[in-house]
Order: C-alpha cells, then sequence, then structure tokens
C-alpha cells in the first residue's frame, strides 16, 4: 500500500453479481469481550480458518438487536469463518445477558452443530458509534472486518460475496443496502432512502483490519451517527490508495442489506439538524474530498432564508414597514418553496402536512446554527 495519493482519488469499481471485476476510551483489553461457547484451546485452533469478524454497534435496543443477530446467523457460509462482535455503547448488563444467552443457545453440545463465536464488547469511557465500532474492530481476530448495524438485516448470501470481492489488492468494499418504503413515504422516510446510494456506509461494508490499522480507525471525535463512515473513507483514500491502479475500492453488488425505516417522531427533522456540526468536522480533515462528493457549495438558500428573516425583523424594529414587508415576503417565498420540494412525491396526511410547514420554517436557522457551532468547535472556517 502507497502513501500518495493522485491529485483525484480514484474512483471506486464496482463487482458485478457474478463476482468479477472490471479493469479509544474503549475496553481495550481482550477480557473485556466476553467468551463465545468455543472453548480456548479451540478458538486457537480456529484462528487460522476465521476469515472476517462482524462488527454490530448497539444501544439499548434488544428488539432490533435480535432481528440483526438473527440474520447474521442464517449467513449462508461455513459458521467457522466468520464471529460477530456485539459492541455495546450502553455497556448494559440486559445487551450482555441477551448476547451471552445466544452464544451459550449456539452451543455444539446442546444444538449438535454450533455456529459462528458471537463476542461481547463493553463500551466505555468514550462513547458514540465510531467508538463503538473501534471497540469491536480492535479485539476482532480475523483478517477482515464487516460493519452493520443493531437495525439492519444482512441477507444470507451477505458475508459470502464481501468476502468474495476483496481479492487480491482490494482492502475495502462496500454492499447494496435497501431501503423498504410505503407507496405514500414521509419526507422522513424518503430522505432515509438517500442511504441506498451512499458509498462505504457503515450499515454494509468491509475492509480489511490492517487498513484500519494504518489509518486508527473510526475518528472518535464523531460523537453521533452521521459523517464517521465517510471520514474513514476518505482517510483510506488519501493514506493508502495507489495512483496506478483502478482502485483497492469496490461495490460488492450481492452483499445486499436491508436498511428497515426506524419509526420517528412528529417533528424529528429538527432534531437531526444537530449533526450538520459533523460536516465541519468532515471538512476539516478533507476539504476537498467533501466538496467533491458531500457538498460541492454551502446551502445559500438556507442562508438566504435566513437573511430574509433577519432584515424583516431589523426593519420592524427600526420601524420600516416596506423594509420588514419586503423581507418577510421573501422568507415565506424562500419556506414556501422548501416545504413545496419536501412534499413533493410524499404523503398528504395532514399531519405531515403540518409537519412540513413547521419544519421547514425551522430547519434553516437551525441548520446553519450548528453549521457554525461545528466550525467554531472545530476551528474551522466552514459555511
Amino acid at each position: 500500500m502507497s502513501a500518495p495519493v493522485a491529485d483525484r482519488a480514484p474512483l471506486p469499481q464496482r463487482v458485478s453479481p457474478d463476482g468479477t471485476r472490471p479493469a479509544l476510551g474503549v475496553d481495550s483489553d481482550p477480557a473485556a469481550a466476553r467468551p463465545a461457547w468455543r472453548h480456548r484451546d479451540q478458538r486457537d485452533a480456529e484462528t487460522a480458518t476465521l476469515q472476517v469478524s462482524v462488527v454490530v454497534p448497539t444501544y439499548h435496543r434488544p428488539a432490533l438487536l435480535r432481528r440483526c443477530l438473527a440474520a447474521l446467523l442464517r449467513q449462508d457460509i461455513d459458521p467457522e469463518r466468520y464471529e460477530i462482535l456485539v459492541a455495546d455503547d450502553a455497556a448494559s448488563d440486559q445487551t450482555r445477558r441477551q448476547v451471552e444467552a445466544l452464544a451459550e443457545a449456539l452451543c455444539p453440545c446442546q444444538t449438535g452443530r454450533g455456529g459462528p463465536a458471537i463476542r461481547y464488547v463493553a463500551v466505555r469511557d468514550r462513547h458514540g458509534p465510531a467508538a463503538a465500532r473501534n471497540a469491536g474492530w480492535r479485539l476482532a481476530r480475523a483478517p477482515i472486518v464487516a460493519f452493520t448495524d443493531d437495525d439492519c438485516v444482512p441477507q444470507p448470501g451477505w458475508l459470502r460475496a464481501g468476502l468474495a470481492a476483496l481479492s487480491d489488492g482490494v482492502i475495502g468494499a462496500w454492499g447494496r443496502t435497501i431501503v423498504p418504503l410505503p407507496d405514500h413515504p414521509t419526507d422522513y422516510e424518503r430522505d432515509a432512502a438517500g442511504l441506498e446510494d451512499g458509498v462505504f456506509l457503515t450499515a454494509n461494508c468491509f475492509y480489511r483490519r490492517d487498513a484500519l490499522d494504518v489509518v486508527g480507525g473510526f475518528d472518535e471525535r464523531f460523537t453521533a451517527p452521521w459523517r464517521e463512515d465517510s471520514d474513514l473513507f476518505f482517510s483510506l483514500l488519501e493514506r493508502v490508495a495507489p495512483n496506478d491502479k483502478p482502485g483497492p475500492f469496490v461495490q460488492a453488488l450481492d452483499a445486499v442489506v436491508v436498511h428497515p425505516v426506524r419509526p420517528a417522531p412528529w417533528g424529528v427533522s429538527l432534531s437531526q439538524q444537530r449533526k450538520s456540526m459533523f460536516n465541519a468536522l468532515l471538512y476539516k480533515k478533507h476539504p476537498r474530498l467533501y466538496r467533491e462528493r458531500i457538498q460541492p457549495a454551502p446551502p445559500w438558500r438556507y442562508y438566504a432564508s435566513v437573511a430574509a428573516l433577519l432584515l424583516a425583523l431589523l426593519a420592524l424594529l427600526s420601524g420600516s414597514r416596506r423594509g420588514a414587508l419586503a423581507g418577510a415576503s421573501l422568507w415565506l417565498w424562500l419556506t414556501g418553496r422548501f416545504c413545496a420540494q419536501r412534499l413533493r412525491d410524499t404523503s398528504r396526511d395532514p399531519r405531515h402536512v403540518a409537519e412540513m410547514l413547521v419544519t421547514s420554517a425551522l430547519i434553516p436557522p437551525l441548520s446553519i446554527y450548528w453549521r457554525l457551532r461545528g466550525a467554531v468547535t472545530f476551528r474551522v472556517v466552514f459555511l
């Protein structure tokens, strides 16, 4: 693996369904990972055949975790080829008991057939999805690490397709993520469906463990589930991507993960604006890649909306009715246009329409606030 990267990073290549490819603040003591049913001598002997470690971060979601683990146990490869590490960001006794009970149930002395090793990892000190994933992969014993989330459902061929994609010279692969939607989705559901176009989402990706070692894994300053996966991918592009090859990153089209949309409370888009502050951190670390792959320019329409609102308020305070009317009219036009865009091809349920009217007025100032707060927090010029 080479250090320098070309002026433009090599574009990821795709792996077709037939497998061809064109052209720390956590418990770092291995004792923190609860052993599965295998005895120590058995585990040591099987490390040579272990090919992939699956890391699943979780936080007080037992039902979703149960569904995810059930899907991982249905993988169509030999169970001795993979292990599962559940990184519990809450370090809760309930989750520990849940994971250990499942591991015990897979004991070959009870089932007669056994299953993959399942280990529980308690995450302490630093928290967040980035810290939880670091806790998991740093205890992984396999040369390849697969990431998914506790609210995801990997399909039976997921691991097989991911392993096939990581041929010689490939250090990372991302699979195909499917987000089922109803006939008339809400704005929140349609926004979540954008995950289907994501690259190297931590819901569905594979990396060589030594590549994770090179960049130190996930940056734990990303304390929310936002941009930490892009940061890892960008770091690898800048550090280990060869300049003279099509690229060490591929898409495994048959590595399918279904990502159902979780129910969300009314006005959820408002609380999601806090994630915007982590855009500033990603931009600080990778300014060129951020502009090329994430956001070519600042959200000027948000700034225009906030400016129009401020103009209306200042004019009103100064006694200028004409100025206040002009500012208010511009703000109403921008807000109405934004609301119409969000309602296009989405649910017309009155409750949803009311949500769009209210949140369309509040999102621009909230988004700008969190972006600027991120710029101050991470000490970067970022609009």
